[in-house]
């Protein structure tokens, strides 16, 4: 009775649960294309699809000047209140148009560069091009998830996920099938927009009584408070995946192609099985996280979320570790060298987990120069060990890093949440 009763009033089991319905069919969809994937194109075109998504990720940030924390914040707080809603959104569309005209500029005048300096080759120039010309797409879709998000509308969220996702594989497959490489590539750079034909399918109708598109003015009255989220998603977003990129580079450089290939698969794997967190972290911890002001408070629904989510997460990645050879047998065909980096990103992945709760404290309350440093600390160590990693350690070296960089940076965060804390305690006594 007890334990029936804890899951119909755990809404961050609730949110879980159907995550991983959803998710799970992901896995299953996703497990069969990167072997479709892997097998037709090798390690040497998962290394290419990886690049190209990490740009995307990217444009996400530079597309939106990183506002989507900030509008999720602004709504989950302002959902009963039209004209701070107003406000939000009049900001928030001068910084998507800003946004989209500079990223879409130096996609298109800058392809022939990002070509070259990606992939080594002026072969790619057309992927750029085509990205540019999709850049609002990325935006206007970007800024609408975070609405879902701000309403904590797990359900819409959840559907919007899985038919965005079964369509662009759709996409990819015919892609794959039709120009081999080069499609893939276009289906990876169409899949923005696909996904927001979803969002207004799904969740047209509620977005237009949030989004007050007639009230709408090219005004900047929540500059300020915004641009503390373009800074934090720079750092986060942009950053992390400009390091990525690099650190592909490198392995390419220093061992081979295929060997970055092999690492880019196992991000493949370590970012499917992370999307469970994601719908949490939007969904419940930012909202959630933002409405708490007190230690003890936020310390409940920390143990809270870490005694929900931390033993299923344990429990996936054990099963994950003992399937790896399987995995790597019917997903990765002759992909072995993957076999030793699953142990580390495993572990590293677990302690970014519960950093990463902690860490949307940060965005929660626009704690700008400690998220900016947590999150610089992070990148510099994982940038700095995996050049030194790499030259002891070869592939491995990368995820050793990984794992070490988490470690360091969950201590580093429980270190400035009790700062905060104290001093908060301290104020209020004051």
């Amino acid at each position: 009775m007890k334990l029936t009763r804890f899951i119909s009033d755990n809404i961050v089991l609730k949110i879980t649960s159907l995550n991983a319905v959803v998710i799970t069919m992901r896995l299953v969809i996703s497990a069969f294309m990167q072997w479709l994937l892997a097998t037709t194109l090798g390690a040497a075109g998962i290394a290419s699809i990886g690049q190209v998504r990490n740009v995307i990720a990217m444009l996400t940030s530079t597309t939106t000047l990183g506002t989507f924390n900030g509008v999720v914040k602004y709504v989950s707080e302002f959902k009963k209140d039209q004209p701070e809603l107003s406000k939000v959104f009049s900001t928030v569309t001068i910084f998507i148009i800003v946004g989209s005209l500079i990223s879409g500029a130096v996609l298109f005048f800058g392809a022939s560069f990002l070509s070259d300096y990606l992939f080594s080759s002026q072969e790619f120039v057309y992927v750029f091009q085509l990205l540019a010309v999709i850049v609002p797409f990325i935006a206007i879709g970007r800024v609408v998830n975070a609405v879902v998000s701000g309403l904590s509308d797990y359900k819409r969220y959840a559907k919007i996920e899985l038919i965005s996702y079964i369509l662009s594989t759709l996409a990819l497959v015919i892609g794959l099938y039709t120009s081999e490489l080069k499609g893939v590539l276009i289906a990876i750079a169409i899949a923005p927009i696909i996904q927001l034909i979803v969002l207004a399918f799904v969740f047209g109708k509620i977005l237009k009584a949030y989004v007050p598109l007639k009230s709408l003015k090219l005004s900047i009255v929540y500059k300020n408070q915004l641009l503390a989220f373009t800074l934090m998603s720079f750092i986060s977003t942009f950053l992390l995946n400009y390091v990525e990129l690099d650190i592909r580079t490198l392995v390419t450089e220093e061992i081979n192609i295929n060997e970055a290939g092999y690492w880019t698969a196992m991000t493949f794997i370590s970012k499917n099985y992370m999307v469970f967190a994601t719908g949490l972290f939007t969904l419940y911890v930012l909202p959630k996280f933002a409405s708490i002001h007190n230690k003890a408070e936020f310390k409940h629904e920390v143990f809270n979320i870490y005694k929900t989510i931390l033993p299923i997460f344990a429990l996936g990645m054990v099963l994950v570790y003992f399937l790896r050879n399987y995995i790597i047998e019917f997903i990765y065909p002759e992909f072995t060298g993957m076999e030793p980096l699953f142990k580390w990103q495993l572990l590293g992945d677990f302690i970014r987990l519960g950093a990463l709760v902690l860490a949307h404290q940060f965005l929660a309350k626009r704690l700008v120069k400690s998220f900016i440093i947590t999150e610089l600390i992070s990148l510099g160590l994982f940038f700095v060990l995996s050049k030194v990693f790499i030259q002891h350690y070869g592939t491995e070296g990368i995820v050793i890093a990984h794992f070490v960089r988490y470690i360091i940076y969950f201590i580093i965060v429980v270190f400035v949440i009790m700062i905060y804390y104290n001093k908060t305690t301290t104020t209020d006594i004051g």
